[in-house]
């Protein structure tokens, strides 16, 4: 496969010896062709689904993989590259509505997000004529993309019951129609959309009137942050399991630096930067930002490390043990690397930085053994799960493990 992504700034920390204990993991599934993504099944136990880039998506239950696909959207996109079925999110209200979004590239190459139901007859196979795509501001069903990469792909629900829709910039480099600082533009921009109304809407969905650009001239008021160059993989750190409902964004860089951004919750209308900057560095600067301040990213690597991030997850479960909770797990695309660091958050303000940079990808078997990893998902107890593209293979992470180093100086190398 072509990069899912590309790069973001250096952060290193200086740290006491590794702890001793290994981190462990715990093969689920094989035979996955290119997965991208795993969600859990509400209601069901030891259940998920796994959506393949080709157009099927699978289940996952007791550890097989069932026969009869989930859906299969094979013939109605296109893939390959940076292209094709990228997302998946459950309804808050799943259980009893059987209401689903996938986000997918249609043959034209454009981003569609459209919303299924589960079949009534059999809960594990969806209604195929149920499909129905939501309808955006230009009155299309679908987002216009100039090129093929930088579709970004990751769709989930907020704690706030709201679907929320990483869009990267529209492709090419450095943002060639600078989509990420066009406030016009739903390109390269963190989306915030209310799905949760009747089937019957024409649009599919309504605009939240607590979102930050609402009634702003000039703004679309789907967004919620701008300047994203290509969010590949994000998530919530989980309220229900004792997490801060903070946004955290794996947000892919060009030729230099891989970033994570942190947001604290409900704090919307925020300008990462791209493409004035990847991560903290001056990138293009010869265009105005939508608006100030830029925002810095809590965390960077360069191309030493890596080339292309995938975000994680803030992990809340138990089986790592309590010094584990509260850091961060993430990942490179090509260099299949797996890391964590600690989280560090500021009471006043609700940022983090971050500290203790703790690298995983031996003790895991090697990055022959982790392959591409693509995405990440949590069980019902909040336990971490690892998806591997290049590999077609599920894995969780284990423990107990003894607690992780204490960070001595950490500092920045730009």
């Amino acid at each position: 496969m072509t990069r899912l992504l590309s790069t973001g700034l250096l952060i290193a920390f200086l740290a006491a010896p590794a702890a001793s204990a290994q981190i462990h993991s715990t093969l689920v599934a094989s035979g996955f062709s290119t997965p991208i993504a795993m969600v859990k099944v509400p209601g069901m136990a030891n259940t998920f689904l796994v959506a393949e880039q080709g157009g099927r998506i699978r289940v996952l239950q007791n550890g097989a993989i069932l026969a009869t696909d989930f859906l299969n959207l094979i013939g109605q996109i296109v893939s390959g590259g940076e292209q094709g079925l990228l997302g998946l999110a459950l309804a808050p209200d799943y259980v009893t509505s059987g209401r689903f979004w996938v986000n997918f590239t249609n043959p034209a190459g454009h981003t569609v997000i459209a919303r299924f139901t589960r079949s009534a007859a059999n809960p594990l196979v969806a209604n195929v004529a149920s499909r129905f795509d939501l309808v955006w501001p230009n009155g299309q069903p679908f987002i216009t993309q100039p090129f093929a990469n930088h579709n970004g792909g990751n769709i989930m629900f907020g704690p706030d019951g709201f679907l929320y829709i990483g869009m990267g910039d529209g492709g090419s480099g450095d943002d060639p129609n600078n989509n990420a600082q066009n406030p016009a533009s739903l390109l390269g921009k963190m989306l915030r959309i209310d799905v949760m109304v009747p089937n019957s809407d024409p649009q599919g969905y309504d605009v939240p009137p607590t979102n930050p650009f609402v009634g702003v001239a000039g703004y679309l008021p789907e967004i919620w942050d701008v300047g994203m160059r290509n969010p590949w993989r994000w998530s919530f750190d989980d309220p229900a399991h004792g997490g801060t409902g903070a946004l955290v964004i794996g947000d892919v860089g060009q030729n230099r630096f891989e970033e994570i951004d942190y947001e604290p919750a409900g704090h919307g209308g925020r300008n990462y930067g791209w493409s004035l900057r990847e991560g903290a560095h001056d990138e293009v600067t010869s265009i105005l930002p939508a608006f100030l301040p830029l925002i810095d990213p809590m965390f960077e690597y360069g191309r030493t490390e890596g080339v292309t991030v995938t975000g994680g997850y803030v992990y809340r479960g138990a089986a790592l043990g309590a010094d584990y909770q509260g850091r961060y797990f993430f990942a490179d695309f090509v260099r299949g690397r797996l890391w964590s660091i600690a989280l560090v958050v500021d009471p006043a303000t609700g940022d983090a930085r971050a500290t203790g940079l703790l690298e995983h990808t031996s003790e895991l078997g090697g990055t022959t053994q982790l392959g591409n990893i693509s995405s990440f998902g949590a069980d019902a107890d909040a336990e971490l799960f690892v998806v591997s593209y290049s590999r077609g293979i599920v894995f969780k992470l284990a423990g107990p493990l003894t607690p992780p180093p204490t960070p001595v100086n950490p500092h920045i190398v730009r």
